[in-house]
């Protein structure tokens, strides 16, 4: 893995050198190398669809698992707005000079060669890979082994890209050594990985962030809540309410807990039901919600659960404090959002509570990177260091100084 690795590390360096107008034109053949081989990448994923039950997985990782026509046309989509976005590397971020006359400037650069953990979903290979070519970045990218064959044939088309213009493939690579035992391996690494970012389920990352020795930015579970206050729309409370969890409960920025405003829980509840009814989503609910409407009991262990499926817990809440409180025990910090006409309260909400995107009267589904405008995304993140929310380019460069003189010492 050594010699591996400093292959990897020899090639960031390469593209540290690179202008963006190369990165973009070598971005946009990427994009069209994947439409070519469409056929190829959807054959690769039948294997690993057809294999998906043996690994015992949810219906909602098949679904992040499935590839089609239209979502290798959207990767294909996600790498040309990528390139399409202004270059990350090499902006003055500040400059000043000081009294002794040194002109000063803060300059951002790529991080180097980070490592990227994953599960599940072989889009996330093309978006990571390029976000970090369009940073200036390297990558070595684990994949989860349910998307073996899909992740490793969508590497080999970005690769051989890279090959085409005379570029080391080891630029994007995929972790030779797949196992628990190698992953182990390469968060140790620290001479040659400069950033490591795990993104899946909890124990994935509660391994990583335990065992590393390189920085870590967590894209941690999406446990995401929606409250519906007594001020709020409640037909906007509603369309918002299903959408943010049926339109993709597979989703981490999906919500998992709806809070009720007890003030109007007896009216909204039996609208609650019925719009759910209609989209066949599994109800819970808190005893003050089963006084109301006839849904299954929502335990208190519930409320940490990210069910990645169209179940939803519903909790009735004493107004907007009620919400905090709750939000605070059990948010993993992801995504919330408050449904309110009263300004007052939704201010209260918003500087109350700490994750790293906050709404109000707006479903959490925005939180992705394609919604912010990012293009694509490496993650959430749930860090609040160096990166937090949806994770693009930006995310993917750090600083250094460059400092001008004409002849002074101290």
């Amino acid at each position: 893995m050594e010699q591996f690795l400093e292959k990897a590390k020899s090639a960031s360096r390469i593209i540290a050198t690179m202008s963006g107008s190369e990165r973009n034109r070598i971005l946009r053949q990427m994009a069209d190398a994947l439409r070519a081989n469409t056929a190829k990448i959807i054959e690769a994923n039948s294997i690993d669809m057809s294999k998906a039950d043996g690994y015992n997985i949810s219906s909602s990782m098949k679904e992040r698992l499935m590839l089609n026509e239209q979502r290798v046309e959207a990767m294909a989509v996600a790498i040309e707005e990528i390139a399409a976005l202004k270059d990350p590397v090499g902006r003055v971020i500040d400059g000043w000079i000081t009294e002794a006359g040194l002109k000063i400037e803060k300059v951002s650069i790529p991080i180097g060669m980070i490592g990227i953990i994953y599960e599940s979903r072989p889009n996330v290979t093309s978006d990571t890979a390029a976000l970090c070519f369009k940073s200036s970045n390297g990558c070595i990218l684990k994949g989860g082994k349910e998307a073996e064959y899909s992740n490793k044939v969508i590497a080999d088309v970005l690769q051989a890209v890279l090959t085409g213009n005379a570029l080391p493939k080891e630029l994007i690579s995929l972790l030779p050594d797949a196992s628990r035992e190698g992953v182990a391996k390469l968060i140790k690494m620290d001479k040659y990985i400069d950033l490591i970012i795990p993104r899946g389920g909890e124990a994935l990352i509660q391994f990583v962030s335990q065992n590393a020795s390189i920085p870590v930015v967590k894209h941690d579970k999406g446990v995401c809540h929606l409250y519906i206050d007594k001020d709020a729309k409640i037909d906007d409370a509603l369309k918002i309410a299903v959408n943010a969890k049926v339109q993709r409960p597979s989703a981490c920025n999906s919500i998992e807990t709806l809070l009720i405003d007890s003030a109007v829980a007896s009216m909204v509840l039996p609208l609650v039901f019925d719009v759910f009814k209609r989209e066949n989503t599994l109800l819970k609910g808190c005893e003050a919600t089963r006084e109301l409407i006839d849904v299954q009991e929502a335990l208190n262990d519930d409320f940490h659960i990210e069910y990645g499926e169209n179940i939803l817990n519903i909790r009735v809440v004493e107004g907007v404090e009620g919400a905090i409180e709750h939000i605070v025990q059990f948010s993993s910090a992801h995504s919330e959002s408050i449904v309110t006409e009263n300004i007052t309260t939704a201010e209260r909400f918003m500087n109350s509570i700490d994750a790293s995107t906050l709404y109000v009267n707006a479903s959490t589904r925005f939180t992705d990177g394609g919604m912010f405008g990012f293009g694509a995304e490496v993650g959430i993140s749930t860090s609040k260091l160096h990166a937090r929310g949806p994770m693009g380019i930006e995310g993917l460069t750090t600083y250094k100084y460059k400092v001008y003189g004409n002849g002074q010492i101290r």
